[in-house]
């Protein structure tokens, strides 16, 4: 028997791809939370250590390294972030010409 199969090429947004409300802001949160996760390693800090400085329970170290979105608002994120010296930048510009609507990015720099 012969199955036929439909594949479909996803966007840049799984979340978008998902129906999730809000697609850019939880892809946002996510790859934020995925650059605190890539501090900590580059560190070499355990979650113990991570909690110390980040002034929370491990266990929400587990959560952040795991990717638990719902546990971490962008506010929370961005004082991680400076508990971990880095800085955090936030740009608000009109929308291009090109766009349809406007958009909400972020720009990861090298750690």
């Amino acid at each position: 028997m012969k199955i036929k199969k439909t594949v479909y090429r996803g966007s840049d947004n799984i979340f978008a791809d998902i129906g999730v409300a809000h697609p850019e802001r939880v892809q946002t949160r996510a790859r934020i939370m995925s650059h605190i996760a890539e501090i900590i390693r580059k560190r070499g800090l355990t979650q113990k250590q991570a909690a110390d400085i980040l002034g929370i329970p491990q266990s929400k170290i587990s959560c952040l390294i795991n990717g638990k979105l719902s546990n971490f608002s962008m506010d929370h994120l961005f004082e991680l972030l400076n508990s971990l010296d880095a800085d955090v930048e936030i740009i608000i510009k009109p929308k291009t010409g090109q766009e349809k609507t406007a958009t909400t990015n972020v720009f990861l720099g090298a750690y």
